[in-house]
């Protein structure tokens, strides 16, 4: 018995080993099946050729620049909001022309520019938009906040290229601090507004919210240490020395924030120590989340077949609207800063509501339609990724490069707010994140965020210069 049972063991090793040789080989026949099938072309759900690194949502299906079929896609744009906006587009050629032909007319060099501003922003926001779509996911969220602050650091540049003697200083922090509230409170409080117009609630991921509510409370916590270090010890030194101490903490702090928008730390320790460092975070560590929370929302999108059925830009045609925007941008940049300061000094518009008002709604247009036209879509997670990274790239990056580059060019531009500027940004901060605590949204929440930016632009129309 004991033979017969070594022998049935022996052929029960022997068929288990078979069967493990069959599974393998079956399995290496899939992968190579598998891998038969990932070189065959693949259409997308229009039915165009997806080309090699091309995401399928955004293949349009052509190749280089079509006249016709690239200003009939600009001029329909991602909204009907920001299609009317395209209506503005005469304004761009009046704004240079009256600047040469007038340059006397400062109040209508000013307005006309100003308002050219908004169109030219707005293709860039669209382009932004369509190239962010031929990309994975969170690469393309990135690019489009980036690519949507594009007019805040051209702005924020030419500002400084044309303080002659520390006049336009002020006006620079004004705007840095007037574009953190701008998303935070007018553009956040519009998407939870227009989103709960025909929704009892709104929901929106805890990673999304979580980690952003820790970013801005750590960016808005290195904006102020300056103006906390001059408040404690402007008495005990003379004024010369305070400002040369402020300047190098300046210096040193967007320095700081400069790495910290760069990498990322582990969450739970970011929680801990304020450390966090964001691009690598999104982009590296946990990219796997932001993608699965960004692929859900688009399924939730109102429009969803909509948008992808629409005619797109080839990738030709997104480089060409960018280049073709940002030049425009410049240009008005450059001729709308050249009037500040004669319209405040000749208006009763205070300097503080130029730069704290007026400056950052004209930067941050393309981004607020954007950010306002997700969350009426209901895509919130979307929506909040715009207006929170675009407030991190604003208090991490472009504060930091105003400073650095001003340090380049022998500029003392420094991070000095007033009293007022700093209790603005932290109860701002501080507000947002108590709204975004329960990760939901309704309209009223929204409705008290765009009041309170009301009474801050009231607040400054009266502030003396």
């Amino acid at each position: 018995m004991s033979g017969l049972q070594q022998r049935r063991s022996e052929s029960g090793v022997e068929h288990g080993v078979a069967q493990e040789i069959n599974t393998v080989d079956s399995v290496v026949h899939d992968n190579k099946d598998n891998s038969h099938h990932s070189h065959l072309p693949r259409y997308n759900h229009n039915g165009h050729l997806v080309q090699k690194g091309i995401h399928p949502d955004g293949e349009s299906g052509r190749r280089w620049v079509h006249p016709w079929m690239f200003l009939k896609i600009c001029f329909k744009s991602s909204s009907l909001i920001s299609k009317f906006v395209n209506v503005l587009w005469p304004f761009v050629p009046a704004a240079i022309a009256v600047h040469f032909a007038k340059p006397d007319a400062h109040l209508w060099v000013f307005a006309l520019n100003y308002i050219a501003m908004v169109p030219t922003a707005n293709l860039i926001g669209f382009a932004g938009q369509e190239l962010a779509r031929k990309l994975p996911k969170v690469v393309g969220v990135l690019l489009e906040t980036f690519l949507g602050s594009i007019v805040e650091i051209v702005l924020f540049m030419v500002l400084l290229a044309n303080n002659d003697h520390g006049n336009l200083i002020p006006v620079i922090r004004d705007a840095i601090l007037g574009s953190i509230l701008a998303n935070l409170l007018l553009c956040l409080g519009m998407c939870f507004f227009v989103g709960g117009m025909t929704r009892d609630k709104q929901e929106f991921d805890s990673v999304v919210s979580e980690v952003g509510s820790g970013l801005l409370l750590t960016g808005g916590f290195g904006l102020i240490i300056p103006c906390a270090f001059s408040l404690a010890v402007g008495d005990d030194i003379d004024s010369v020395a305070l400002d040369l101490l402020v300047l190098k903490i300046s210096r040193a702090t967007a320095v700081i924030l400069l790495i910290a928008f760069v990498i990322d730390e582990n969450p739970e320790v970011s929680k801990l120590i304020c450390a966090d460092r964001y691009v690598w975070f999104q982009m590296r560590t946990h990219h796997s989340i932001f993608h699965t929370v960004l692929e859900l929302d688009e399924e939730k999108d109102a429009d969803r077949e909509e948008d992808l059925a629409k005619h797109k830009l080839t990738f030709t045609e997104c480089i060409l609207a960018l280049l073709l925007a940002i030049a425009c941008v410049s240009m008005h940049a450059i001729f709308l800063v050249q009037e500040i300061e004669i319209i405040v000094e000749q208006t009763a518009i205070s300097d503080m509501f130029m730069g704290l008002i007026l400056v950052p709604l004209v930067e941050k247009f393309a981004e607020h339609l954007t950010a306002i036209d997700e969350a009426w879509d209901n895509s919130m997670n979307f929506a909040l990724a715009h207006v929170l990274g675009s407030s991190l790239q604003t208090a991490l990056l472009n504060s930091s490069l105003v400073v650095i580059v001003g340090w380049g060019l022998g500029i003392d531009m420094n991070l000095n707010f007033s009293t007022f500027q700093a209790i603005l940004l932290i109860l701002a901060i501080l507000v947002v994140n108590n709204f975004l605590r329960d990760g939901e949204s309704n309209y009223l929440e929204g409705a008290l965020c765009v009041l309170v930016y009301l009474i801050i632009a009231v607040t400054t129309f009266f502030f003396p210069n």
